[in-house]
């Protein structure tokens, strides 16, 4: 899943539904701990606050 993504083109990502949706694609892709958080920010602009709560919970 390793691609580039134009800054330009990122998408915001702050709903929690959104980043778990992500999250949950990310690992299937078999990114885990810390190679989630730079799979995720590295393709999407994230709230970093939601991202936090939603991976506690999850």
């Amino acid at each position: 899943m390793e691609q580039f993504v134009e800054e330009s083109m990122k998408r915001r990502l702050t709903e929690p539904v959104d980043i778990l949706t992500a999250v949950s694609i990310l690992k299937s892709h078999g990114y885990w701990g810390d190679e989630l958080i730079i799979a995720i920010t590295r393709i999407f602009y994230v709230d970093l606050d939601t991202y936090n709560e939603v991976v506690a919970t999850a």
